[in-house]
This record gives C-alpha cells, sequence and structure tokens, in this order.
C-alpha cells in the first residue's frame, strides 16, 4: 500500500540543470566577448601617432616593416643549455652558461627554469638555485630582470643542470 500514497516530483526530469546551464553559457559569451577586445595599449599608440598625409610625389618605394605595437610577449619554444660542475666552482660555471648562451647573444631572456640532477631533492634544487644565481654574473644583459626557479630532475647525475631559456619575442 505504500507505493498509493507516493507524491510525484513538480515538473519533469531535469529541470533544475536549466539554471547551471544558463549560467555556464552566460560565462562563455562573457570569454568571448573579453578574447574579442582590441589591444588597448595599441589603440592609445595609434591614436597619438599622426595619420600620414598623402603627398603629391607619390614613390614607389616599399614601405618600412611596421614597428610592434603593445607588450612584448614570450617565444613558446625554449632553449636548451646544459651546465656540469662542482658547486663551488662558480667561476667554471658561469663560464659555461656564457659559452651556452653565446649564440643568442643580444637577446633578453624572460624566464629561465632550472633542473637541477639528483636523486636528492634538496640537493638537486639547491644545485639549481646555484646555477641560477650565476645567470648575471655570465650574461648580465640577457639575464637583467629575468624570473628563475629551482627545480629538480631526479636523473642520477649530480652536479648537473638543465636550464631552459624563454626569451622575448621580437
Amino acid at each position: 500500500m505504500r507505493g498509493r500514497f507516493r507524491t510525484a516530483r513538480p515538473g519533469p526530469r531535469g529541470t533544475h540543470l536549466v539554471g547551471w546551464l544558463f549560467a555556464d553559457m552566460l560565462l562563455v559569451l562573457a570569454l568571448v566577448a573579453m578574447g574579442d577586445q582590441g589591444d588597448p595599449v595599441a589603440a592609445e599608440r595609434a591614436a597619438a601617432t599622426p595619420a600620414p598625409t598623402p603627398s603629391a610625389t607619390a614613390s614607389a618605394a616599399p614601405l618600412p616593416a611596421p614597428t610592434p605595437a603593445g607588450p612584448r610577449g614570450v617565444e613558446h619554444d625554449p632553449v636548451t643549455v646544459d651546465v656540469t660542475g662542482d658547486p663551488s666552482d662558480t667561476a667554471g660555471l658561469a663560464a659555461q652558461i656564457r659559452t651556452a648562451t653565446e649564440p643568442y647573444a643580444g637577446r633578453q631572456a624572460a624566464v629561465v627554469l632550472t633542473f637541477g640532477s639528483n636523486r636528492d631533492p634538496g640537493a638537486g634544487q639547491a644545485y639549481a638555485h646555484t646555477v641560477n644565481g650565476l645567470l648575471a654574473q655570465a650574461r648580465p644583459e640577457m639575464f637583467r630582470g629575468t624570473t628563475a626557479r629551482d627545480f629538480i630532475s631526479l636523473a642520477d647525475n649530480p652536479r648537473h643542470a638543465s636550464l631552459e631559456i624563454y626569451f622575448y619575442t621580437g
């Protein structure tokens, strides 16, 4: 007799999810609208730059390449550099960094992730910290203002570090 007094739920099943669906769709619309906005720095620069006036003697010379507007970006692919040596030999480690980064002279690094190799996590991270401390000594112009982070690699290769250098674009 229990089934006889059972009350049914009001409304069709699943209607309680409609509110969540609406909120999710509204969030997607907001993200699309924000992503469609232009670069405010570029717009500000364009407004401040006077428009060129056409001249009576137009030449067929090619136009110069436009200069990038807005903030600099960071390259997606890192340059990997390896150094090996005793942590007390700071001059030797700095010389290795200087030699390995020679092909990239004149560029500025944005982020450096250094992986110190050791089975002991503390020792590996300490080695990475030592190597990161030598970046400015090795190439001050390249690593000025660079964000450097110390990580570990559990490879059994103590006194070795692998640096992933992410350079600014342009």
